[in-house]
């Protein structure tokens, strides 16, 4: 084992016997649609009171402003210089996607990884792991003893999925998009006078993004169709065809039949027009809409699959970077619970076992000492 491997397992099993306060870093992050943070400067202040180092990287499109940081305590860093500055024993935090470099992965990361359900890049991301000697503790598996997460932007983004497709639906869509506060959204939603009625249509009505997407629907004056597992179970698909917008909100853990296909988006006499798709399990084997390749962005949000009878998606991976102040809050106040029990919480644990089985799944061989431990 090298001298870097046994300084991180002394700090880890230090932390694990309550006899040391972790040190988080928060990452800018690389993508330059995300204005979210898993940590907002009040909750960044109590993990401070706590105990916890807090370095926070300067992030120029980043909701709060570094300032609101340093105020609560945290120490401050240039962008991106997480791989050479963070300590090895140091938890870097963020939300989406790491940048290609470096390749190895030292550090245990909590983020976004989407790795785990054979999703393109997802070996090539573990591997990253493997050969620095680091861990993913993968936010989408922060679950209770149930299986249910216990920080989520579920809501958010079954909220602004509903909100974009109806924006279209109505013809008043702008392009490119731009983050905005909720109270203009709402405004925008609201229907006016001469405005066409339409069926929608929320598929995993009773989840966190199903909830959403309803609360959207109502406050544009659209009662939707509400569909979940039972429903789904036994699909009706000449009656999901027959609506003029869908909203999946399905977070499928195992294969089951596709909602949609080909031959449905071929078929003249259906009414479905447009389908946002918040979950975006495109190129995964649990991708229940199946009829496309690639996600939309903020710049050309929706994209025609079909044009007699039109049909047009809508799939953006990032939809509540689009209410950043008020989506980073409700997920900070959540996260926060959890790493104030960082390392030691259960749902850590069930983090590191998750990301063991994916690399054991694709077949990713863990460095030598085994040392990927919370």
């Amino acid at each position: 084992m090298t001298e870097r491997q046994e300084a991180q397992e002394a700090q880890e099993a230090q932390e694990a016997r309550g006899g040391r306060q972790p040190h988080l870093w928060l990452r800018h992050e690389v993508r330059g649609t995300e204005r979210r943070t898993p940590i907002v400067p009040s909750d960044a202040r109590r993990l401070v009171e706590s105990g916890v180092t807090l370095t926070v990287e300067e992030s120029p499109q980043r909701i709060f402003p570094i300032e609101e940081y340093e105020a609560a305590g945290c120490a401050v860093a240039p962008a991106g210089s997480w791989a050479e500055r963070a300590p090895h024993t140091a938890v870097v935090l963020g939300l989406k996607e790491l940048p290609d470099e470096p390749y190895e992965l030292i550090h245990r990361h909590v983020f976004f990884g989407h790795a785990y359900k054979r999703q393109p890049g997802a070996a090539g991301l573990l591997r990253r792991f493997a050969a620095g000697g680091g861990a993913l503790l993968d936010l989408e598996y922060v679950v209770d003893d149930d299986g249910r997460r216990l920080a989520a932007f579920g809501f958010w983004a079954g909220y602004l999925g509903a909100a974009l497709a109806v924006l279209h639906q109505r013809g008043r869509a702008t392009a490119p998009l731009r983050p905005t506060e909720k109270d203009e959204l709402d405004e925008r939603l609201r229907p006016a006078a001469g405005d066409a009625e339409f069926t929608a249509l929320v598929v995993g009505a009773l989840g966190r993004s199903g909830r959403g997407a309803r609360t959207a629907l109502h406050t544009a004056g659209v009662e939707s169709t509400n569909w979940d597992l039972a429903e789904t179970r036994d699909l009706d698909r000449r009656a999901l065809l027959d609506h003029d917008l869908m909203v999946n909100a399905v977070l499928a853990t195992t294969p089951v039949p596709p909602f949609l296909r080909e031959q449905d988006l071929d078929d003249t006499s259906r009414r479905l027009r447009t389908v946002c798709d918040v979950t975006c399990d495109v190129g995964s084997p649990l991708n229940v809409l199946p009829v496309y390749d690639r996600t939309t962005d903020w710049r050309d949000p929706v994209r025609r699959l079909r044009e007699d009878p039109p049909f047009d998606l809508i799939a953006i991976d990032n939809l509540p970077s689009l209410l950043p102040r008020e989506s980073s809050a409700d997920f900070s106040a959540a996260l926060l619970l959890q790493l104030l029990e960082f390392p030691a919480g259960r749902p850590w644990g069930r983090c590191l076992d998750r990301f063991r089985q994916a690399c054991h799944e694709l077949g990713v061989m863990e460095t030598e000492g085994d040392f990927h431990r919370v």
